[in-house]
């Protein structure tokens, strides 16, 4: 078997490539980034049993074809992930993220490997409590240029499946919580953990304190990646990947467990999304996949890691 990551060397990715020797014992793992964030680290000390090849190459620019020829899957993770960020950056979010992905299915049709597409659940904007992958699209309001640029990345996969001979599998995932060697704190969380063991207030969207948001522990990503890889399971659909659906709240009472004099810092956001909602993954588990993790140790692993760093340790 043969499994090209691209943003091998990011949050998701540098994780991912260390689990999937467990996986999949004697598959080649073509690890592709741009190295355009330095995340050289990401490609220390990865377990011996695994079968490595890096490329530096950019999705956006670069000849794919020759990289993804002979794979079995592609798990696209290359993209600007900075939703917040995003509102200032609408038209490269839009040339980065939208064109890279649609470079990416395009060499895969013509390669032949299948495709897993990482959107995200941030897509969603409705005025229900609930929500899942069949929900109407008045229900489908994004709030960022990320967000929208991921919903037009699902709208092409979904073109390029019915008529380009395209094989994928979209999955939403949650914010993702959990600690690897790409990681970087622009996501909520991961941000409020630094900022807490840093000994900085909690700087909260004003909006957002009580409303309910989906948050993806990081294994269960990977754990669902496999499961699709596994199962090959690439039937153009839209599958829903949550952990657990918490408030921001909760998640400063899950940091205040290890920093019990935390505080908490309202602030301004140019990301607006007054709604609350839970998102559902009732098609995720018919498959056969259940999410296992909790965000609470994803919280306490992410802390540990930067107090020893914070300490000196």
């Amino acid at each position: 078997m043969r499994i090209v990551v691209t943003g091998a060397l990011g949050h998701i990715g540098s994780g991912l490539i260390r689990r999937l020797p467990e996986f999949f014992s004697s598959a080649e793992i073509v690890l592709l980034d741009n190295l355009r964030t330095q995340r050289f680290a990401s490609l220390f000390a990865l377990p011996e049993q695994g079968r490595y090849r890096f490329v530096e190459a950019d999705v956006v620019t670069d000849d794919l074809v020759p990289h993804f020829e002979g794979a079995d899957a592609v798990v696209h993770l290359a993209a600007m992930t900075d939703a917040e960020a995003s509102v200032a950056m609408r038209e490269q979010v839009e040339h980065d993220n939208f064109t890279g992905t649609e470079r990416v299915a395009r060499a895969c049709a013509e390669t032949g490997p299948a495709m897993l597409f990482p959107s995200s659940t941030s897509v969603y904007g409705t005025q229900e409590s609930r929500v899942d992958e069949d929900c109407s699209e008045e229900e489908l309001q994004p709030q960022s240029p990320y967000a929208e640029t991921k919903l037009r990345e699902e709208d092409a996969l979904r073109t390029m499946g019915e008529s380009g001979g395209l094989r994928f599998v979209t999955c939403r995932f949650g914010t993702i919580v959990g600690a690897s060697p790409g990681m970087r704190f622009h996501t909520a969380v991961n941000k409020f953990c630094w900022q807490a063991v840093m000994g900085q207030p909690l700087s909260v969207w004003r909006t957002a304190l009580h409303q309910v948001r989906p948050y993806l522990d990081l294994q269960d990503a990977i754990g669902a990646i496999a499961f699709f890889l596994e199962k090959q399971l690439f039937d153009g659909r839209v599958y829903n990947v949550v952990t657990e659906n918490l408030t921001i709240d909760a998640i400063a009472s899950g940091i205040r467990e290890h920093v019990p004099d935390l505080a908490v810092e309202m602030v301004d956001s140019p990301i607006m999304n007054q709604l609350s909602y839970e998102v559902a993954c009732d098609r995720l588990i018919a498959a056969g996949f259940v999410c296992q993790g909790a965000i609470d140790d994803g919280i306490a692993e992410t802390i540990e890691l930067l107090r020893g760093a914070a300490s000196g340790r």
